[in-house]
Formats: C-alpha cells, structure tokens, sequence
C-alpha cells in the first residue's frame, strides 16, 4: 500500500509523511522497551555472564610464569631438558627472581608452580631470601675498589650518562612494562632517570638493572632514584658485564660520568659471577631437572593444564600423560556427583509426587493449609536443617535412639548413616523436596478432575486411568522438577560437607576447597566449567528425548 496519494504523500497530524512518523514511532517505542529492559540486562551481565566468562579464562589463563620471570622464559626456549640449564639460564633466573622478590611476587609464581610439581613454592620461597646476599658478594667487592660506589648521586650520573646526552627511552620503556605486568598495575609519569644510549651500550645488563631499580623506586617505593642505592643486583649486572673483555676496550674511549671510576673497576679482578653455584647453594633442588621442566611447561601465557587436572591427567615436557592411579580422585568425584544428584532426583519425585496430588486433589481451602508445611522448610537456615540431620543420623542419634528402642537394632550394631553417601542422600533429599513438589502440584492443578471421571465411566480401573490419563498430563511437572533439583544437587557443597564425610562429598566441595583454602583458582575454574559443560549437555539430551518446550510450571 502506498503513502501517496495523487495530490502528493499521505501526511501524519504533525505534517510528516506517514511513513516516517511511523518508523519514529516504532523507533521510539523499540528504545522505551530497551529501557525498561536496560536494569535486568545490565544485572544478568555483571552478576551472570561477567562471572561465567572470567572463570572461563581462569580455567586457560596462566600468565603468572611469564610475567615473573620473562628473561627465564626466554632462555630455556632451547633448553633439551636433558641436563640442568647452563650458567646463562640461572643468570636470567637471579635478575628475575630478584625484582620479583622486591615486588613479593615471587612467592605467588611457587604456589602456582606447586600446583604440577610439589616443592617448588618452597625452592622460590627459600631462594628469594637469598638473591640479596647472592648480589651482595659483588656490592662489598665493588666498595671495596673505590668508596664512591656507595653513592647514590655517583650512579645516578653514571647511569644517566650526563646532561645532555641522548638517552635510552625504550629501555627504561621495557623495564616500566615489565613492572606494569609483575604488580598488574598500569604506571604512567615521569620516573625522573633515563638511562644513557652510551653507556648502556657499553653495559647492557647494568643499564637493565639499574631502570628496574629506578622504575620500582620510583613507582612503587615513590622515593626519588637519585637519593637511593642500588640494589645488590645492579652490582651483580656491573660485575657481568665487566667480565666481558670487549667491555674494558670500550670503557677506554669513553668520556661520560663515572668513567675513570668504571675503568679502575675494569682493571680490577673482581668475583666470578657464577649463579648456578650460588642458586644451588641456596637450595639444592635447583639442580632437580624437574623443577626447571615444570616451569619451561608451564611458561606459555595460556595453558590446557588446569583441564588436564580436572581429569586426572597432567602437562609434562614429553606431553599429556595419564595421572598415577592413587592421584585420580575427580573423575571418581564426578561419578559421584552424577551418580547421587541422580539419587536424590528420583527420591524427591517419588516423595514429592504423592504429595503434589492430595494437594492438587484437595479443596483449595485445605490444599492452601497444606501447603504451608511444605514451605515451612524455606524458613528455616539451610545450616540449622543441615546440622539437625547431622544430630538425627549419627549413631548415637535420635533415629538410631528409636531402632534400638523398638529392638529393630542392637545397641552394638547401631546403623551407620552419617558422614557417607546415605547422609547426604536423606539430608538433600529432605532440603530440595519443595523445588520438586512445587512445580508438580502447579502442573496438576491444571489437569481437570472430569478426564479421570470420563477414563472410569468408560470402563478404566483406578490404576488404568491414573496411568494412562493423569500420568502422562503430569510428566511436564516432573521434568520441571527434575531439572531444578538435579542443577541445584550437583552445585551443593554445604550439605554434604556437613554430613557427608570422605564418601558423601561432591564436586563442588572440590572447588570450593579450591578456591577458599588452596587458592588454585584455575583448577577450580576448570572443575566449575566441565560441571557446567555436563549440565549443558544433559540439558540438550533432555531437551532431545522429552523436549523442553513441554516442561512447564502450570498454566
């Protein structure tokens, strides 16, 4: 249908042309539905997705190895593995262990690394006290040749090389980065030190460290560069470089600050700068090739490891290997998980069934009295009807009280129900009973009372016209209230923490265990997205074999 007409365009009251005054009103009513939407939007983003997705990159993320010990990293690229690394490998080790344990993050890269193999928290832990007394050797053999290397002013100006000469920006860039990614905060500003082109060409691992210095000092200690003394490492870097003898030759023609004083250091003989013996003698386990494995495995930015663990595999140097038989414990903690939620569903269907249909099937009046007592249970904690099932199935409890009473039960032979799978069965089935009875009773509501009157007066026994009429009118109720008893019974950790024990104990108490106590929030991670991966797929398989469209809440 056109808008014209043979005198022009169909016009609206404001004198528009219809067809856009109604595509602004369509527009506008479009953004007023938006709006009203925007606030449950905006919630399900931040309290829903926004939580799914950063455990969803937990679960991959392992950037800690990187950002700690990046020159590491580097060098044992082409590490064999078949023999401790070489002297060049614990030198990059020294220089990033020790701004890592000024930063104290060293300790968080041994936890992290202790995960895959124990004893490497401890071998950072030890190993960090130690790098000052490592670089400590050469800082008293350094003030030892002249007193003016215990100036901070002298290796500001030595370091700086002088006003007016160009200075290393990308270095000092590099070095502010690196700190940015160690600490995981973003710095900007000015540092007040840039190191000279000239002299860090001269001494490359000197300038290096020194910027490190200078960007913590000033970033993080917020003290001035120029008023402090290097740290040890610096003297370490100066002793490294000075060991190489094209450094003597350059040191020669050149003119800059702190010359004179570089060239009598250079002429010196000076301690041999030999990490490896002085990392090994701080704790023997550095020569574990195993150790030093676990961090060329662990080292890339993302990583399949934390999966891996969640089923009972691991991440080696010569790739994916199966776990030893007495480390496999989650896969048995999914069965379980599965295998009980399952339990609990088909216990709380065939109690809560019943009592769905005397409510559907009483008077309104008596179905409303009744229903009160099933709603009773959200009104009290979930602790306090967790811990009275605790008091009531232990052996010296009420139920085990009245066996022995009624001489069910010997007093010797009292029934084992607490801390195992029957506990936290009886407990959970008695706590999700009313999300299954609930939707039940709303779908049974809707089945008329005249098609099970119509089934008998055609000749239908009772149990025929349940089975054949009723039943089937009912099933969408049940698989409402098996889908949220099931979801909700494979995320539950407080019940059977309570009153499950070593047998009774689901998945999740692993993740929460995880999370709470040993901080391996990528394992936890990885656990939380297979749990989700299963109850996806199990709701795609129910969606195939009952189809989701006919599980209803009533109506």
């Amino acid at each position: 249908m056109s808008d014209t007409t043979d005198t022009g365009p169909v016009l609206a009251a404001d004198g528009t042309p219809l067809k856009r005054s109604l595509r602004r009103a369509l527009r506008a009513q479009k953004i007023r539905a938006l709006a009203l939407i925007a606030p449950l939007l905006i919630f399900v983003l931040v309290a829903f997705i926004a939580p799914i997705a950063d455990m969803l990159f937990r679960s991959v993320e392992n950037q800690i190895v990187g950002n700690t010990v990046p020159m590491t990293v580097e060098e044992l690229r082409d590490w064999d593995g078949e023999a401790v690394p070489d002297e060049q490998v614990f030198r990059a080790m020294y220089f990033d262990l020790f701004l890592a344990a000024e930063a104290k993050e060293h300790t968080k890269l041994g936890s992290r690394l202790n995960y895959e193999e124990s004893g490497v928290s401890s071998l950072f832990r030890t190993t960090g006290r130690d790098v000052d007394d490592m670089g400590e050797v050469f800082q008293d053999a350094f003030e030892e040749i002249s007193s003016d290397f215990e100036e901070a002013q002298v290796w500001y100006d030595m370091m700086s090389g002088g006003d007016g000469v160009e200075g290393n920006e990308r270095l000092l860039s590099n070095q502010v980065g690196r700190l940015e990614q160690l600490e995981t905060e973003t710095y900007s500003g000015d540092v007040g030190f840039v190191p000279g082109s000239a002299i860090s060409d001269i001494l490359p691992n000197t300038a290096r460290a020194y910027s490190a210095f200078a960007a913590f000092t000033h970033f993080v200690d917020e003290d001035v560069v120029a008023e402090e003394e290097p740290w040890e490492a610096v003297y370490a870097a100066l002793a490294l470089d000075l060991e190489d003898p094209g450094t003597a030759a350059a040191l020669a023609n050149y003119d800059g600050p702190g010359a004179d004083l570089l060239r009598q250091a250079a002429a010196t003989d000076m301690p041999k700068v030999d990490m490896k013996s002085a990392f090994i003698e701080s704790n023997k386990d550095w020569n574990r090739i195993e150790y030093w494995k676990v961090i060329k495995t662990y080292s890339p930015p993302y990583t399949t490891g934390y999966f891996l663990n969640a089923v009972d595999m691991e991440k080696t140097a010569e790739g994916i290997a199966l776990r030893d038989e007495d480390e496999r414990i989650y896969g048995i903690l999914f069965k379980r998980t599965m295998f009980m939620s399952m339990v609990i569903t088909c216990s709380c269907i065939a109690l809560g069934y019943p009592v769905a249909w005397i409510l559907a099937n009483l008077p309104a009046r008596t179905a409303n009295l009744l229903m009160i007592l099933v709603l009773l249970p959200f009104w009290t904690s979930l602790l306090v009807r967790t811990s009275a099932w605790k008091i009531m199935l232990q052996q010296q409890g009420v139920i085990n009280d009245t066996l022995v009473w009624l001489g069910l039960v010997a007093d010797e032979s009292r029934l084992v129900m607490i801390n195992n799978q029957f506990g936290t069965i009886v407990a959970m089935t008695h706590i999700l009973l009313p999300f299954m009875i609930l939707p039940m009773y709303s779908v049974m509501q809707t089945i008329p009372p005249s098609y099970l009157r119509a089934a008998k007066s055609l000749g239908a026994t009772n149990w025929t016209a349940f089975w054949r009429v009723y039943f089937p009118q009912s099933v969408p109720g049940i698989g409402a209230g098996s889908i949220l008893v099931f979801i909700l019974a494979i995320g539950y950790y407080i019940t059977p923490e309570i009153v499950g024990g070593t047998t009774g104990t689901f998945i999740s108490n692993r993740i929460a265990y995880h999370i709470s106590t040993s901080l391996n929030w990528g394992l936890a991670a990885a656990l939380g997205s297979i749990l989700l991966a299963v109850v996806l797929i199990l709701y795609w398989a129910y969606d195939k074999i009952v189809g989701i469209d006919n599980v209803k809440l009533g109506g």
